[in-house]
C-alpha cells in the first residue's frame, strides 16, 4: 500500500481547480501530484458541495473555533452541546439527593443516640 503525500489546503484547492478545469480527469491529476485518484475525487465532490472549507483538514478534534460547513453541522453541534448539558444536570441533580439522604440519615441517627454522651 503506498503511503500517502502530506498536502496543504492551498495544494487540494490548486488541484481541484485544474481537475475541473482539465474537465474532471482525476487520473491525470493524482498522477502529475503524486496524490491517489480517490483522493483527487474527493476532495472535488467536497469543493463543489461546500467550497473551500470542504478542503480543510478536520481530522482529529474539533477545534472550538472552527465555524460549522452546513446547517445539518451545526445542528448536530447544538444537539451534543444540550445533552452534555443536560448530562450535568442529571449529575448535580443525582449528587444533591445523595446529599439530602445522607443529611436525613445523620439527622434520624442523632435523634436516637443517648444524651448520656454528651456533657
Amino acid at each position: 500500500m503506498k503511503k500517502a503525500r502530506s498536502t496543504t489546503k492551498e495544494e487540494r484547492l490548486q488541484i481541484v481547480r485544474e481537475c475541473l478545469e482539465n474537465g474532471r480527469n482525476y487520473g491525470e491529476m493524482a498522477l502529475k501530484y503524486n496524490v491517489s485518484y480517490q483522493q483527487v475525487r474527493t476532495w472535488t465532490l467536497r469543493f463543489e458541495e461546500l467550497g473551500e472549507a470542504g478542503l480543510e483538514d478536520r481530522r482529529g478534534k474539533r477545534k472550538k473555533d472552527q465555524t460549522p460547513r452546513t446547517e445539518l453541522e451545526a445542528a448536530q453541534i447544538e444537539i451534543e452541546q444540550l445533552k452534555h448539558k443536560l448530562y450535568m444536570a442529571e449529575m448535580e441533580r443525582d449528587l444533591l439527593k445523595k446529599v439530602k439522604e445522607l443529611e436525613r440519615r445523620d439527622a434520624l441517627m442523632g435523634l436516637g443516640k443517648d444524651d448520656s454522651t454528651e456533657q
